[in-house]
Order: C-alpha cells, then structure tokens, then sequence
C-alpha cells in the first residue's frame, strides 16, 4: 500500500514556517515585506482560487507557489513581479482552509530569499494574514 506524502511533508513545511514566524527569522522588523509584497487567495463557488501576488518594487526574479494539503500538492513557477493564477479546487475541504496553505518562496534582487504563507478564504471573508519570512 502506498503512503501518502502530504500530511508530513505539509506538517514539515508549516513547522519551519512557524519557527521562522516566532523566531522573527532574522529580524523583528517585517514591515519592509508587508509594504513590499501582496498576496491573496480567493476560493469562487464556481469551483476555483485565485490567487494573486504584486511585488510593488518589482525586482523580484522568481517565485515558487505551492498549495499544500492536497493529495497532489500543486506546484508552479514564476518570472514576474506580478502574477494571478487560477487553480481548480472544485471542493471545499472537510477541516476548512487552514489545511490547504498557500505557500510563497521568492527571489528578491535585493532582500534576496523570502517566504510567504497565507491562507485560502471565501469571496466575502476578509483575507488572512500573511506570514513572511525572510532578511
């Protein structure tokens, strides 16, 4: 029988995360990156998230968006500052958004690796905050 690979590697993904987030990973001061980088993910009952990013200085190089807790984690790469991606969801989970995080891995020119969690929410919800990590 095969075994699942999501829950642990999702489980191992938000640890470090969440070390990270308490830590202050590196630095205290994150208001650098909220002023920097948006981002957002919007569950539509037509079945489908958008989830859309805006580097405002737009020096980012690359970014590396994954969507957790799936039982196909959904992976894709960018090249741009800014970018929206629709990503076919047709069900809402079972245990709520909070298992299916979207997780960020960006290529700054000048504040070099960062990370971004955020959550998926409804239409009408207000949006989750965002973790950042990073320089």
């Amino acid at each position: 029988m095969a075994r699942k690979l999501g829950p642990p590697i999702f489980l191992g993904v938000f640890t470090i995360l969440a070390i990270i987030f308490l830590t202050g990973g590196g630095t205290d001061d994150k208001n650098e990156l909220r002023q920097t980088f948006q981002v957002d993910a919007v569950y539509y009952d037509t079945g489908h998230v958008e989830i859309s990013y805006h580097d405002k200085s737009e020096k980012t190089t690359t970014v590396v968006m994954e969507i957790l807790g799936m039982e196909e984690s959904f992976q894709k790469t960018f090249s741009d500052s800014r970018f929206i991606e629709i990503v076919p969801f047709p069900n809402v989970p079972k245990y709520g958004w909070m298992v299916h995080p979207v997780v960020l891995e960006i290529d700054h020119e000048e504040l070099g690796n960062i990370q971004l969690k955020t959550e998926i929410h409804f239409l009408d919800d207000p949006a989750p905050a965002v973790i950042y990590s990073g320089p």
